[in-house]
């Protein structure tokens, strides 16, 4: 094993494979994140870009319906003091739960609790999750997958 092989134990990974086109990755990321944040648990959202982080924001005051989760993008000064970040990957910083929308592997995984990959339904969409999947395997992780057929 190489020099950056991880304890096993150090992070959970989890890898969500979302089982229709009508599944929504950015859907099923609010999901997760009002679900950690219920167990009192930062959060940190990597998006793919500035413009995916401004649209996490605005669905995160509309989803879960009827709920509220208090978030702030990274680039606002007060992000630090809110229970769920959303950021791109260079803005990652301390959380507990990682939930990664973008398609690159979470740097350094050992830092955080968790992290949740969500795997997009279309197949042409897959193949970064499948190269992010051998990435942590490789760390000395043990991914877990888990099939998401209704969200």
């Amino acid at each position: 094993m190489s020099s950056e092989t991880i304890k096993p134990d150090s992070c959970q990974v989890d890898f969500y494979l979302l089982g229709s086109a009508s599944h929504k990755a950015d859907n099923f990321a609010c999901k997760l994140a009002m679900m950690a944040w219920e167990r009192k648990q930062k959060v940190f959202i990597i998006a793919a870009s500035d413009a995916s982080c401004e649209q996490l924001d605005k669905l995160l005051w509309q989803l879960p319906e009827g709920r509220f989760l208090p978030h702030e993008l990274t680039a606002d000064p007060n992000s630090s003091h809110a229970p769920l970040n959303i950021g791109t990957l260079s803005g990652l910083n301390a959380t507990d739960v990682v939930i990664n929308l973008c398609p690159e592997a979470v740097p350094q995984p050992e830092r955080f609790s968790r992290v949740l990959e969500i795997v997009p339904f279309a197949d042409s969409d897959r193949q970064a999750s499948r190269v992010k999947y051998s990435n942590y395997r490789n760390r000395g992780l043990k991914p877990q997958t888990h099939e998401i057929g209704t969200v």
